[in-house]
């Protein structure tokens, strides 16, 4: 069973920084994209970042120049590394586990998926 533990968030000032993790269990890191969802207050759930299986990466324009995905595939664990964050970046943010590229994983296509619990991430003075 393929099961994903996401960890990191909290709260962050405008301007600084956070790191989530996620640990995939049950499938080979490197055999699956790797997608980073948020939902914020009364906006629609949306693909942020996502890196596909051979490492191609896909940002929405909203994060693009401040959040990097990565992928270490001997921890069998993903990373999203947000920079100059704001206020707008607040929200639940899950990462999922996809077999498709990463345009389609952040677009959210229809497909085997497997989420994570979700985190909250809080961007405040």
């Amino acid at each position: 069973q393929v099961q994903l533990v996401e960890s990191g968030g909290g709260l962050a000032q405008p301007g600084g920084s956070l790191r989530l993790s996620c640990a995939v269990t049950g499938a080979a890191l490197d055999h699956v994209s790797i997608g980073w969802f948020r939902r914020a207050p009364g906006k629609e759930h949306e693909g942020v970042s996502c890196t596909s299986a051979d490492g191609h990466t896909y940002y929405s324009d909203s994060v693009k120049g401040r959040f990097t995905i990565a992928r270490d595939n001997a921890k069998n664990t993903a990373y999203l590394l947000m920079n100059s964050l704001k206020s707008e970046d607040t929200g639940i943010y899950t990462c999922t586990a996809k077999y498709m590229n990463a345009r389609a994983t952040c677009e959210n296509r229809p497909g085997l998926a497997y989420w994570s619990q979700g985190t909250q991430v809080t961007v405040s003075s």
